[in-house]
């Protein structure tokens, strides 16, 4: 298991990488373009280059994650036109910078109902993969269930991932903050949630994990991350869930609300204790 964060590459992948090593992260995740937007940089193939070679010269991980405002079930034509553009856009990215995985937030229906969006989502899907034909999946991220959103369940993320035309294609990341608040998983739950995983083949397409505690109550649907322990998840849960057995081969992401990368340093530190990776202890933080 390799222990990174979300870091920015607004100067660039090869700074980015360098921070990542500064930070002693073993991988990092990163935003294709604004999150708040769909225009994208061009593409600085020299940057990418070095930093490419740097990442595979300290074995790190890397993650990319796609705007906020796409929406895969976006009952609107142009807001769907805008959503396959912008997902082809940064999947190329991910290939310029060797980055196997694109992190994508499942739909929102808009009051059309949730047949609808699931629906709507396999046919957006369809038509990035038509567009796309590139080695980088697509990973369905897990919703905390906050308004129309869908995909909030293992069964729906893998019925929809099978829908499409190129199932091999899609894989998933799950974040532990939408687990929690969305009720598929807690400290007492962990067991059942990991066997839902093997019965209905998520785990199997599992690339990712997005870790995170939460600010909100067990099945709150609230999007509201907190830093590692000091949320209501807590400590205890975050260290069995990263002990499991079945997810050790997985990269794990932070994005909890920092306001300087810089401390991510610390909070990888204390998840590698967590994880078991520096001693079996767990040392709670004050």
């Amino acid at each position: 298991m390799k222990i990174g964060c979300h870091l920015s590459i607004a100067k660039g992948l090869e700074a980015a990488a360098k921070n990542a090593v500064r930070l002693e992260a073993e991988g990092f995740q990163f935003f294709t373009k604004n999150p708040r937007g769909f225009r994208s940089k061009t593409i600085n193939y020299t940057d990418a280059e070095k930093g490419v070679a740097l990442m595979r010269r300290h074995n790190l991980a890397t993650i990319a994650h796609s705007p906020y405002i796409t929406n895969l079930s976006t009952p609107k034509p142009d807001l769907q036109d805008l959503t396959v553009r912008s997902l082809v856009e940064d999947l190329t990215i991910c290939d310029a910078f060797g980055t196997p995985g694109l992190v994508v937030h499942c739909g929102k229906h808009v009051e059309m109902g949730e047949s609808y969006g699931l629906d709507r989502m396999v046919e957006t899907l369809n038509l990035i993969l038509d567009a796309y034909d590139g080695p980088c999946q697509i990973l369905l991220e897990n919703t905390a269930g906050q308004g129309s959103e869908v995909g909030t369940t293992l069964e729906q993320l893998v019925e929809t991932r099978n829908r499409t035309n190129g199932p091999e294609r899609i894989g998933f990341c799950f974040d532990t903050c939408h687990g929690f608040a969305a009720g598929l998983w807690n400290g007492d739950l962990l067991g059942s949630f990991l066997k839902a995983g093997r019965d209905t083949g998520y785990l199997e397409s599992l690339r990712a994990i997005h870790l995170n505690d939460s600010k909100g109550p067990f099945g709150n649907h609230r999007d509201r991350h907190e830093f590692i322990g000091k949320g209501n998840i807590g400590e205890e849960a975050l260290a069995a869930f990263l002990r499991s057995p079945e997810l050790q081969h997985l990269p794990v992401f932070l994005e909890t609300p920092v306001e300087d990368e810089n401390a991510y340093g610390a909070e990888m530190a204390y998840v590698r204790r967590l994880a078991g990776k520096d001693g079996d202890a767990l040392e709670g933080r004050a």
